[in-house]
Formats: structure tokens, sequence, C-alpha cells
């Protein structure tokens, strides 16, 4: 499935572009996520989203290809669930070009999911990723006035907070996946019915 993402980085095309290409720095900006290694162009981590009562834990790792000429970032991901056999690969392709506005980012990913999230359905995964992407642009831009700092990473690295997209996300979460979750839930309302009989 591919997504497509674009969004303005309060920053001169150099300062946005020393940003992306530290790991260090960009990967708290991604909401639930956490940097366990970092090493070269090679990176482990992990992330944790929550919609509702529904949680997802990966585990995974990746490379990240630079070309400064394009200002073009290419991450290749691969990750599997923590509990449970679902995995997620992704390509994401990130390139920064100058904006009045400071700098320009077009985000184009291409994923692939097993497992429960497979289940979800384009419009629920691009309504997440909507809101992933407009929390990691409020944290790059904190970023940026913040002053740079060595990332020391703890013996043991922390649980990653679990991003959470919130109950309120439901209604539009289920309304964009149309049948199959409106026929989840009439399911789930006549089993509870019948239950009571």
């Amino acid at each position: 499935m591919r997504l497509d993402h674009s969004f303005t980085v309060p920053a001169e095309p150099d300062e946005a572009w020393r940003l992306f290409l530290d790991l260090d720095r960009m990967v708290p900006c991604l909401p639930g996520a956490v940097l366990d290694r970092s090493e070269g162009d090679s990176f482990a981590g992990r992330v944790k989203v929550k919609v509702g009562a529904v949680q997802m834990s990966y585990q995974g790792a990746g490379t990240v290809n630079r070309d400064e000429t394009t200002r073009t970032v290419t991450l290749d991901l691969e990750g599997r669930e923590s509990r449970g056999s679902g995995t997620a690969s992704a390509t994401v392709i990130a390139v920064l070009a100058a904006d009045p506005a400071g700098t320009l980012v077009r985000v184009r990913t291409e994923l692939d999911l097993t497992g429960r999230p497979a289940q979800f359905g384009r419009g629920i995964l691009t309504e997440v990723s909507d809101r992933i992407v407009r929390q990691f642009t409020a944290r790059l831009a904190d970023a940026l006035e913040a002053p740079e700092a060595p990332v020391r990473y703890p013996l043991a690295p922390a649980e990653p907070e679990a991003v959470d997209l919130g109950a309120a996300a439901l209604p539009v979460l289920l309304k964009k996946a149309a049948v199959p979750a409106a026929a989840i839930v009439a399911v789930a309302v006549l089993v509870r019915l019948l239950r009571r009989r």
C-alpha cells in the first residue's frame, strides 16, 4: 500500500537537512518510537501505537540512505509484532525542498503489513498515518528550536510510550473502514443481545 504525505518544516533547507540526517534527534520526533541502536547506516528500535483499546507494538531494524545533492533520505524498514505474528515492512522516501515557509518535505511510503493491522483496511491505515504525521511535524518544529545535544542510550532502553490516537478516532476510523468494520460491530451487538436472552 502506498501512502503520500507532505508538510512544511519552519527552517531553512540546510538546517532541516541536518536534522533529517541525525537519527538520534529524528526518532524521538516520531510518536511512540524508541531508538535502541544506531550504527552508521543501520539502526534498530521499537514503536507502539494505540487506537482506542487496540494496541500494537513492533520491534524492528532498518537502514538509511542519504543523497545530499537531491536532499533525499530513504529508509528501508522491517519489523515484527512484539506480541503476535504480524509483520511490517516499509520503504520511506523523504525529499526536502525550499519553500516560502521554510522547507517542504514530501514523504512517500510503500507499506506491507500482515497480521491484525492488515485487516484494518486502507481507510483506517490512512487516518492513523495522517495523525502520526501531524504529531511528527509538530515535534520536528520543537526539535529545530531545541539546542542540539548528544544522545546517550540507557543500558536498558525505556519501553516506548504508545502514541494514543484516541478513542475519539474510532468512529471516524470505523466510518472509513465502511462495510467490513460496520459488519463486525453489528455482529458484536447481535451476540450481546442474544446473550442477554
